[in-house]
């Protein structure tokens, strides 16, 4: 067989098995981005009504008799008073108390008897007769006579009812508001009085927060709710009790700090247990310090959840917390959410992802209930997760809830869920975990809804949770409570100052907190009348005012579901790199609207491939906006003169025009990216029209948007930044496509005068020497060392040039000239392959080899110039997201290409080094060029590096790196870049030992 034959074969062989592995790794690629999608189960709650508001009842002036000498019938009876001093009067009744004490000081059953004007509250209790004293506080707040349940045994259906701090500790500091950016999620609770340095309390300050403590605990305990969490765990215990010896040394002021610390909030706490509220310290885990990191290390090992014996340092604090506050019920713990967004500035008490894993989740809690058990306390277990690990879907997957909590049956166990398959967004479906498993259940809701703008757009839950609850009621009897977030969840000082009970428009999502409690109490409530209620009592007693607050609330759930959501998008469940990303995504996450490749043009082909359509889709944003419309209209039309406050009208009014304003401009969003993302499928001339006119529309949206709300404390804008971004890079979308057109004709033209040298006398032409050269050194590198033979200076370095031009036109091209780091570490990589590559090769000629590896990177960057040259950079990403095959395509033939570059690189170098000696400089310079570029990003930080990279790209969204981190959602080690560099050193010390000359021969230098 010929040599020039058997060379043939060896080529077609190596490009064959490039483009088997350019398919492994585009199934690599597709497996790990994992994107699909399957219909999502809605949740079929009734529709809203509108409750009759009756004229209201005047209640008689009361006296109490007999009651019974505790702090909790002394709490409700001042709540009474407070009622009742607050509206007139008619006529006078006496309220009496028979309490027979059944043993349970948690009962608060009751029975009111008697009659009009002389009453008694008959209970088992003095939980009872308080809680019959707080209902005809409820009754008289909100018009209603004060003997409607005469003769009727009340009680609660949910025995636990738990609801968060509020916003006690909390100043309302507009300056921390008013950049609206601060995604941090430390709430700040009591932070302003603590201090770095001893006594470590401000005790003046504390002592006023102390007295919102007692507001709060009186308003929420009024409302139902008898259980509370309360931030921070670690910060509390010396530690002196571990297992090994004391965690700190005796001087360390972590055990001076936890003693005032504990000293100071005691009162706060046996305040909550007098008042018949179970506390429960709230806490990630791990929870650490560095001197506890410390601890584990020396003793254990590291953080080794696995290890049982690791959880007794945990233990160990609890039980000195138990024993200096008995007055606790237990502990809340979260596992699945984590991180320096937790962390309080100034503060070394951090949490960490230390439990990821089942073996390790199930030794934690074994741990931690066995302990309760023996204490009498109780551990309440979140399944969230934002979807860490392997058990980051505990809370969406029933298999995944049953490997790790099955047989874990525990009395002092109970485990909290939030009631929507996910996070607290809309059009998710109920989730299906709360009706398994044999532990106790409790679930979890939201009244400020964090994604749906904070609370700061009306937002009439009432239905929706009626009809979750019944439903997981009858599904599951170990449900035995509800945990409602009056105030908690999501970056507080991103949003809207509304502080519960404090500042801002609270009144609001006030709503939802009463729905709660009204719907544990009776899942067959009736929602509207709860709604007509709270009308009653935050904003007007006139009937006819009540009525229309009460008709505009019937359309807040069509604004925010159709307004914040894309319907035919969030009505399916998403998967994606290995996370169920949430329905909303558009705006990812709070109030931050996206602008990144990956999200819109997958929500995009999703919307696309719908019943309703790209039109269909947009037509139900105008319809949002509709919806706010009808609102603000039936509010404005009522008098202000019948509302409390006449400014409470202007509050709503300037509510419902701010909701409108946002609707407006992210329904010009919606149908921007939708056509914007349709040319790119379609490169139709009425689809770019489409986009081009939307984009303008919601250009001067946002800008009004902006000019309306920027800084403002109580009607926030919206985070716009990336979606400006997106409209940036996608402007400059037509001229790329021209400029990769125009630079891949070059490029052809560059291959075709290749051709044409090779066989005519065009070769004697500028410049086509140097085309002949690339094109048979990239095609056949065996003939490399003779195609550079005889070539002018100009022709080596048009050799060099022409190809190095193009791999940076192409790059800028396909960043459409936004990033200089994505170019830069492309063309730094090369530049080190071909500086390692001319060391190696000696006093021997290096234009071989730079033909061969120039000519293949011309066939590189054609295949990118193609891809691009559609619709610019953003068609190339809307292909890659959207389309498998094509992006298997590509991947292939991308990979075979790159592949071939490093092929090229070594076979032209054999005839002048050898073999061997040619691999190793091809792998030395491929080991450097990957080492070097690696080691910059390990000493920037991968998470800085990603961050920069993804802001200027846009193909993930932007927000990622605002929450947890890039690296921590997509589970990249920190370490990583340095183990790449590693892999890179380890490949460039390989390389130069196969590149040593060791004497076998000598061979003549080639000029």
């Amino acid at each position: 067989m010929a040599t020039a034959t058997r060379r043939g074969i060896f080529a077609a062989v190596a490009v064959v098995v490039l483009l088997v592995l350019g398919l492994g790794v585009s199934s690599v690629v597709a497996d790990e981005l994992g994107i699909r999608t399957e219909p999502s189960a809605q949740m079929q709650p009734a529709a809203p009504v509108v409750a009759t508001a009756a004229e209201p009842v005047d209640p008689p002036k009361l006296t109490l008799v007999n009651a019974p000498d505790s702090s909790r019938v002394a709490a409700a009876t001042a709540y009474l008073m407070d009622a009742t001093a607050a509206v007139e009067t008619e006529g006078s009744a006496s309220v009496a108390f028979d309490v027979v004490d059944n043993g349970d000081l948690d009962d608060d059953s009751y029975t009111l008897t008697g009659s009009d004007t002389e009453l008694t509250i008959d209970a088992a209790s003095p939980a009872g007769a308080a809680r019959g004293l707080y209902d005809m506080a409820a009754a008289v707040r909100t018009g209603k006579s004060i003997t409607a349940t005469l003769g009727e045994e009340m009680t609660w259906r949910l025995p636990l009812r738990m609801v968060d701090s509020g916003s006690v500790g909390i100043e309302a500091s507009p300056e921390e508001w008013e950049s609206g950016t601060n995604y941090s999620h430390v709430g700040g609770s009591y932070q302003d009085a603590l201090i770095p340095e001893a006594p470590y309390v401000d005790q003046d300050l504390l002592d006023e927060y102390f007295a919102e403590w007692d507001a709060h605990l009186r308003h929420v305990v009024a409302l139902g709710y008898n259980g509370m969490t309360w931030g921070r765990f670690i910060e509390y215990v010396t530690m002196q009790t571990a297992p090994y010896g004391p965690v700190y040394d005796d001087d360390d002021s972590h055990v001076e700090r936890a003693l005032a610390l504990r000293e100071a909030f005691t009162p706060f706490w046996e305040r909550a247990e007098e008042l018949g509220v179970k506390l429960f310290l709230s806490t990630d885990m791990l929870s650490l310090t560095p001197e506890l990191a410390d601890y584990f290390d020396e003793h254990y090992g590291g953080t080794d959840a696995e290890n049982p014996a690791m959880w007794d340092v945990y233990t160990a604090a609890l039980d000195e917390m138990y024993q200096a506050v008995p007055a606790l019920e237990g502990v809340l713990i979260r596992i699945g959410e984590a991180g320096a967004i937790y962390d309080a500035e100034g503060w070394d008490y951090y949490s960490e992802l230390g439990v990821t894993n089942v073996d390790e989740a199930r030794t934690m809690l074994t741990a931690f209930t066995d302990h309760a058990e023996t204490r009498g306390k109780e551990v309440i277990f979140r399944t969230w997760s934002v979807g860490i690990g392997e058990v980051g879907d505990m809370h969406t997957d029933v298999d995944s809830y049953e490997k790790l909590l099955g047989g874990l049956d525990s009395p002092a166990l109970i485990v909290s869920t939030k009631y929507v398959l996910g996070d607290f967004y809309s059009w998710l479906p109920l989730n299906n975990t709360l009706e398994q498993g044999e532990q106790r259940r409790i679930v979890e809701f939201q009244s400020r809804r964090e994604f749906e703008n904070y609370g700061a757009f009306p937002n009439d839950l009432g239905p929706q949770f009626q009809w979750a609850m019944q439903q997981l009621l009858e599904a599951n009897p170990k449900i035995e409570g509800v945990w409602v977030w009056a105030q908690g969840g999501g970056p507080l000082r991103a949003g809207p100052m509304t502080l519960y009970g404090k500042a801002g428009f609270w009144e609001l999502y006030e709503l939802n907190t009463l729905l709660g409690a009204a719907i544990a109490r009776d899942p067959g409530t009736d929602v509207a009348e709860v709604t007509a209620d709270w009308a009653y009592e935050y904003f007007s007693h006139d009937p006819a005012t009540i009525t229309a607050i009460s008709e505009a609330m019937t359309h807040s759930r069509d604004a925010i579901e159709q307004g914040l959501y894309i319907e035919p998008f969030a009505d399916q469940r998403g998967f994606a790199i290995g996370l169920e990303p949430p329905p909303m995504m558009w705006i990812f996450e709070w109030d931050i609207l996206t602008g990144d490749t990956a999200v819109l043009d997958v929500m995009y082909s999703i919307v696309r491939d719908s019943e309703v359509g790209i039109d269909g889709a947009i037509v139900l944003g105008e319809q949002a906006v509709l919806a706010v419309e009808q609102m603000r209209e039936i509010v404005a039309a009522t008098d202000p003169a019948s509302w409390h406050d006449p400014a409470m009208h202007s509050d709503l009014v300037d509510t419902l025009d701010y909701e409108s304003n946002t609707l407006q401009m992210l329904a010009a969003y919606r149908a921007m990216f939708l056509h914007q993302a349709e040319w790119h499928d379609t490169l139709s001339q009425e689809s770019y029209d489409a986009w081009v006119s939307d984009r303008a529309q919601f250009t001067a949206l946002a800008d009004q948007h902006l000019a309306l709300y920027e800084g403002n404390i109580d009607y926030p804008s919206y985070n716009v930044t990336p979606a400006q971004l997106g409209v940036e890079r996608g402007e400059r979308d037509p001229a790329m496509a021209w400029t990769a057109r125009i630079l891949l004709l070059l490029a052809l033209l560059w291959v075709f005068i290749g051709i044409l040298a090779a066989r005519t006398r065009l070769v004697r032409r500028p410049g086509a020497a140097a085309a002949r050269a690339s094109w048979l050194a990239s095609t056949r590198p065996w003939r490399a060392r003779e195609s550079t033979l005889g070539m002018l200076p100009l022709d080596r370095w048009l050799m060099i040039g022409v190809p190095a031009a193009l791999l940076v036109a192409t790059r800028l091209v396909q960043t459409s000239f936004l990033s200089w780091t994505h170019p830069a570490i492309v063309l730094g990589a090369w530049l080190v392959f071909a500086l390692v590559v001319r060391i190696l090769v000696g006093r021997r000629s290096p234009w071989p080899v730079m033909a061969a590896v120039g000519g293949a990177i011309v066939f590189r960057c054609a295949l990118t110039l193609f891809a691009l040259s559609f619709s610019g950079p953003g068609g190339y990403w809307f292909t890659f997201w959207t389309d498998p095959t094509l992006r298997t395509v590509y991947i292939c033939i991308a990979f075979a290409l790159f592949g071939w570059v490093f092929i090229a690189g070594g076979w032209a170098l054999v005839a002048q080094i050898g073999a061997r000696r040619a691999t190793g400089a091809v792998v030395a310079a491929m080991g450097a060029g990957l080492m070097i570029p690696a080691s910059v990003v390990a000493f920037v930080g991968v998470e800085t590096a990603l961050t920069v990279w993804n802001d200027e790209l846009g193909l993930l969204p932007w927000a990622l790196s605002r929450i947890l981190g890039i690296t921590t959602f997509l589970e990249i080690p920190l370490d990583s870049a340095w183990w790449v560099a590693g892999i890179g050193a380890g490949l460039f010390a390989v390389g130069l030992l196969l590149s040593i000359h060791r004497g076998e021969g000598r061979q003549t230098p080639s000029r």
